[in-house]
């Protein structure tokens, strides 16, 4: 069977550059890779025709070989410094030149689960970690705003190393595996699998005379008091960034960040949605009945006069402009929200009972809400039994 054209293969024109001819072969790579078409019998053939097609694609000796002659060119062996090889002995370049081809497609395919160090990890300094504080403060204290004290465990630079991790504040010296990349490259038949370099661990260097007071680490655990001024406003979720306050690096790393997090406390008069208020207050069956004056509460410790109308029901609200909560980023407050809750009095004297079934006798037309309601399923019974 004659071969197919090495461009219609990776599925570019005969003009196409090498990054065209690259992207094109790391694509057709993850399409075809056998791993990925268990299903698909066609799969290695078609993995292994787009190989061949890019071993002589990428090399601009063998493309330009390929474009004067055709596959003509490598019938007697590859051409351009292919170093002879017949391609039933290995292909256009061998399983060395595959492999070594491959190796951006595996990165593609399987750098992210390598940690995120993909090739050239070897760095002395790693940065340290994020750390996160969890904050209770109560609802006094995110509407008025405060400075607090907090205690961070965590690890900071050792002072007698100034973290470097070695004896004396000396250099660390390259790894002599991975020769300081930080990994090490082992051949499994076409494929080149990485890992990480069991001597040093990833980071590219050792240290021969590890400083006796952090074991070489560069950082030592140590509780750290930190000031932290929370602004008013601030409402559960609410997130506080320390930069370079977090964990410190290794080996003279950057320092991670400090992430507070602010739970408010609930609070026994006040209920808190978004930067408004609510407070419920009840009042007797008489003052919603003839209306009057009360004092409220508001968060700030003052106080606040409120006119109830007459003839008040449970759930109804007024509102104290501006006496809720700050806006987190400043300009004006929110509203307090007053609810009434009408009380029924309970534990009557008998006089009192009296009273209440006389006024009751007298007040059939000042029941507007249930008077009406009581007409409706008068005529919801009736309707039923029509």
């Amino acid at each position: 069977m004659a071969k197919r054209d090495f461009y219609e293969i990776l599925g570019v024109s005969k003009g196409a550059s090498a990054d065209e001819i690259k992207k094109a072969y790391r694509q057709k790579a993850k399409e075809l890779h056998p791993d990925r078409n268990a299903d698909n019998p066609k799969a290695e053939t078609q993995f292994k025709e787009a190989n061949e097609a890019y071993e002589v694609l990428k090399d601009a000796e063998k493309k330009a070989a390929y474009d004067r002659f055709g596959h003509a060119a490598f019938e007697g062996g590859v051409g351009g410094g292919g170093g002879g090889r017949r391609p039933g002995a290995g292909g256009y370049g061998g399983q060395g030149d595959f492999a070594s081809a491959f190796s951006d497609v595996f990165d593609d395919l399987f750098g992210d689960i390598m940690g995120g160090q993909r090739r050239g990890g070897g760095q002395r300094a790693t940065r340290g970690s994020d750390l996160r504080y969890n904050m209770k403060v109560t609802l006094e204290e995110a509407h008025k705003g405060l400075q607090k004290t907090i205690t961070v465990p965590t690890a900071v630079t050792c002072g007698v190393c100034e973290g470097s991790g070695a004896e004396g504040g000396a250099e660390p010296t390259t790894c002599p595996t991975c020769s300081g990349m930080g990994k090490v490259r082992a051949q499994q038949g076409f494929f080149t699998v990485e890992r990480t370099c069991p001597t040093c661990s990833g980071a590219g260097q050792i240290v021969k005379n590890p400083c006796n007071a952090c074991g070489g680490a560069g950082r030592v655990e140590r509780d750290r008091a930190l000031s932290v001024n929370i602004p008013a406003g601030v409402e559960t979720g609410t997130r506080i960034r320390l930069g370079g306050e977090g964990e410190a690096g290794l080996r003279g790393g950057p320092s991670g960040d400090l992430y507070i997090f602010i739970e408010v406390e609930p609070h026994t008069l006040f209920q808190r949605e978004g930067e408004n208020l609510f407070c419920r207050v009840p009042v007797s069956m008489t003052d919603a009945a003839l209306g009057g004056d009360i004092e409220v509460p508001t968060i700030e410790g003052g106080r606040s006069r409120v006119k109830i109308p007459a003839g008040s029901q449970s759930g109804k609200q007024m509102r104290l402009r501006g006496k809720g909560m700050p806006h987190l980023r400043g300009g004006g407050a929110g509203d307090m929200y007053i609810e009434l809750a009408v009380e029924t009095p309970v534990n009557l004297t008998g006089k009192q009972k009296e009273l209440l079934r006389e006024f009751n006798h007298m007040s059939e037309d000042n029941n507007p809400e249930s008077t009406g309601f009581f007409r409706k399923v008068k005529t919801f019974w009736d309707g039923l039994n029509q």
